[in-house]
């Protein structure tokens, strides 16, 4: 066979091709309003490249004129259906007749790929990618062969040269194949990226559960330590009724966990405003000390009085899942100590514990979900800490040494209140969170 007529349109016709497929997915995959006319999409996207391929042929002799037009053709009816078809078909038709004149052949020869493509279309689709491939090139090379018998069978003048054979009857099918299966990729592509997206949002429900699970059990504890107490005969009614007082309170706790988190994604902050972290660090100071003292942990405290903005209720729960953890830490008892300080725009809170303490390891991932230095831990308790402290612009620093302690450091930017204004840097960090 002579290849004399291959050229660099060739390339280009491919070129055209590919980059009108490549256009579609990429403006289908980020434009959203489009997906909802990803068929019409489609169909103007392959009427580009016919009419490309037709103003820049691959080679023209005296029988016809060589190119690809039936590749974005074929392409378009068979995922678009009789309306993608017929529009194409009108497209090249027009085309065909404004830059080469009318031709009566070229009308009975379209026409009839546009009529044989759109029936098997419909069951086109319904296949799936490897049958696809091989249905796609043995239509078009059918296609081809039954369209040169109607040309020679209607036309005296019409001769299938070397050229014809290898652009409309050899080349056809193979560039079909590719074109079918970059498509089927890149849909493919797209649809396990849309099932990874879910997969993550079944994550971070699962996530939550387990979250919801964790930080409901903190009250609970502190409940169970309250009853414990309250066996006690010689308990004042005063006592009794401060005692009853905190197990209401944590209950009450409890359910406000329940319906927070289920709408919690991330500890993104709902109201904002200022916290008094010696008030709301000596409460959890004291919703605590029954786990601690259950567990023979004394706790020190040396709070002074600082105020930082954020969610008092996020707060809390991320100091009581701290100190929680640090009581956890010291199994045999021990001391556990809060202190507070505030140092020019800063708000210092550490937590100091002479627990198992932890390994550089355990250090650098700390906070990471599923994660956890106990057992039976699932992580969440110190991520969930973790991500709020982030959320109010503050910052975590951990220090540990095996079987010493673990001295855990929070910093927030200081919250200042001058005739009700907020100071200039923490309303910027206000419209942040």
């Amino acid at each position: 066979m002579d290849f004399i007529y291959i050229n660099n349109n060739v390339l280009d016709n491919l070129f055209y091709i590919l980059v009108c497929i490549f256009m579609f997915f990429f403006l289908f995959d980020n434009v959203k309003r489009l997906k909802k006319f990803h068929k019409l999409l489609f169909t103007t996207l392959m009427g580009l490249p016919i009419i490309l391929c037709m103003k820049f042929p691959i080679y023209i002799d005296e029988y016809c004129v060589h190119d690809l037009r039936q590749i974005p053709l074929l392409l378009g009816t068979l995922y678009g259906g009789w309306p993608a078809g017929v529009a194409l078909l009108v497209v090249l038709l027009i085309t065909r007749f404004v830059v080469y004149g009318f031709n009566f052949l070229t009308l009975v020869v379209y026409v009839v790929i546009v009529v044989l493509t759109a029936i098997y279309s419909g069951r086109f689709i319904t296949l799936n990618k490897k049958h696809k491939l091989l249905s796609s090139v043995l239509l078009t090379l059918c296609l081809g062969i039954v369209t040169s018998y109607i040309a020679v069978t209607m036309s005296d003048y019409f001769v299938i040269t070397d050229a014809y054979m290898f652009y409309f009857i050899i080349l056809p099918p193979i560039v079909m194949f590719f074109a079918v299966h970059l498509i089927e990729f890149l849909n493919g592509t797209i649809h396990i990226r849309s099932n990874i997206v879910k997969l993550e949002k079944m994550e971070v429900v699962s996530q939550l559960a387990a979250s919801i699970s964790h930080e409901v059990r903190n009250p609970l504890t502190v409940v169970k330590g309250f009853v414990e107490l309250l066996k006690d005969p010689e308990l004042s009614q005063e006592q009794k009724e401060e005692y009853i007082y905190h197990v209401v309170r944590e209950l009450n706790q409890a359910e406000s966990i329940i319906s927070e988190y289920l709408a919690f994604a991330k500890p993104a902050t709902e109201k904002v405003e200022p916290i008094l972290i010696d008030r709301e660090i000596r409460n959890v100071v004291e919703i605590i000390r029954p786990l601690a003292n259950m567990s023979s942990v004394n706790i020190m405290e040396k709070i002074v009085p600082g105020t930082v903005l954020g969610n008092t209720n996020y707060f809390r729960q991320c100091f009581l899942n701290l100190m929680k953890n640090a009581i956890e830490a010291l199994p045999n008892g021990g001391e556990l100590m809060i202190v507070s300080a505030v140092e020019k725009n800063k708000v210092i809170i550490k937590i100091i514990d002479n627990g198992v303490g932890m390994s550089k390891e355990q250090i650098n991932r700390y906070g990471e979900p599923y994660y956890s230095c106990k057992e039976k831990g699932t992580g969440l308790g110190s991520m969930v800490a973790v991500k709020t402290i982030q959320t109010m612009n503050g910052k975590l620093d951990v220090q540990s040494i095996p079987n010493e302690g673990t001295k855990i450091t929070v910093t927030f930017p200081a919250y200042i209140s001058e005739l009700g204004d907020f100071n200039p840097k923490l309303k910027q960090a206000n419209n942040t969170i």
